[in-house]
């Protein structure tokens, strides 16, 4: 096992070749946004797109690291940041959680470290909510594991890798594995796990802000005296002990109640809290009736930011083009500013792209259509940004459009 930094400045110090992302001089593109463009059926969008090859990358807040670079890189590692701020992401997010003695993390849930680290394996194993359990018969592989079944100095023993886990695994070793093919473990050696505070001083070296996400609990609140207030509180204690401006600031919550919370008690940083809401069985895009969120309401209560997920804003007309749904007008004419996630979360489109395109998929035929859906959320919804677990095609798009 592999520790994290021993310290805040040792980690910093191990980025600060890499943290030449604070210039455009350091930014890049990478392949992946001309391969996307090349694979667009000819239109005016592609020729657009063509049109600023030449470019020199900038820095976007319209481009959000969605987990930093998950594409390609343990989520929510230093490595996984410092590729998003290279590629120009603007903000970048740390999936707050935390541990058996209530320090804050960064991951995507609670309850992921069966999936996201090598604990299975460890000498932790054994402090897992349900620990390993080999597959058998017609029965998957198992575990589950959360932060708050460690402490904070036992999370830093951890190896990170790449959320994945193999259901057909007889050894905690095989269950390490199971990443998909349209992902890699090209980049997983060495990476490094982030606490909270770890990340806030490493966004800030990158030149980036801040979106943290207040995750779910996956224990019973309050969890030995550390209530959800507690909780919502200590993640803006941690910008405030480190002196960040609280306009670099996009708190997210899929619970209004941490949003209402910091509207109602740290209203610096509740103007700019996110809400975040998903698609659910039953909703329809187009049919007012299914939507449960009451705009003209969270817009008087002070909440100024939602964050459907993309399905949600985007919709096929009557001419088979994709375009904005009736969902994400009737929320930008209550006054609400849009945020979507995520843009390539979903791998290859050739099949339509998956959950995140439910409400689009049979106008998805190839990657390309990456960028067919950007340009809707951006020229007909009007999104102010958008989470990619690869920043690079979000910030190109942003840079040729001028947003």
């Amino acid at each position: 096992m592999k520790p994290v930094s021993l310290s805040l400045s040792l980690m910093l110090a191990g980025t600060t070749a890499l943290a030449d992302a604070h210039s455009s001089a350091g930014l890049t593109y990478g392949p992946r946004p001309a391969y996307l463009i090349s694979q667009m059926e000819d239109n005016e969008l592609k020729s657009k797109l063509q049109s600023c090859a030449a470019q020199a990358p900038a820095r976007s807040a319209f481009s959000i690291g969605h987990r930093g670079a998950p594409l390609m890189f343990p989520e929510h590692t230093v490595e996984s940041n410092v590729a998003a701020a290279q590629m120009g992401a603007g903000i970048l997010e740390c999936d707050v959680t935390f541990t058996a003695d209530h320090e804050l993390v960064c991951r995507h849930a609670q309850n992921d470290l069966h999936t996201t680290t090598n604990i299975v394996a460890s000498d932790l194993a054994d402090n897992c909510t349900t620990p390993f359990s080999p597959a058998s018969g017609d029965t998957s592989a198992s575990a589950e594991c959360r932060t708050s079944d460690i402490t904070l100095a036992e999370f830093q023993t951890l190896t990170p890798k790449m959320d994945a886990a193999n259901g057909a695994a007889t050894t905690a070793e095989e269950y390490l594995g199971g990443t998909a093919n349209w992902r890699t473990d090209l980049y997983s050696g060495n990476a490094t796990l982030m606490t909270h505070a770890e990340s806030i001083a490493l966004f800030d070296s990158l030149g980036a802000d801040f979106t943290p996400e207040l995750k779910s609990p996956s224990v019973t609140m309050p969890h030995e005296g550390f209530s959800q207030e507690d909780y919502a509180q200590k993640l803006v204690d941690e910008y405030k002990e480190a002196g960040i401006d609280a306009s670099r600031v996009w708190p997210q919550s899929f619970n209004l109640a941490d949003v209402m919370y910091w509207v109602e008690n740290e209203p610096e940083y509740g103007q700019q809290a996110v809400y975040l809401v998903e698609w659910t069985d039953g909703f329809d895009e187009q049919t007012a009736d299914t939507w449960v969120e009451d705009f003209a309401q969270l817009k008087a209560d002070g909440v100024n930011y939602l964050a459907p997920s993309l399905n949600m804003l985007v919709t096929v007309d009557d001419a088979g083009d994709i375009t904005a749904s009736a969902y994400a007008l009737a929320a930008k004419e209550a006054g609400l500013e849009l945020i979507t996630w995520t843009l390539e979360r979903s791998g290859p489109l050739a099949s339509g792209g998956g959950w995140y395109y439910q409400s689009v998929t049979d106008a998805i035929g190839n990657d390309g259509d990456y960028f067919v859906v950007l340009d809707a959320l951006a020229q007909d919804v009007g999104v102010i940004g958008v989470f990619s677990d690869w920043p690079a095609t979000t910030t190109y798009y942003a840079n040729c459009m001028g947003l």
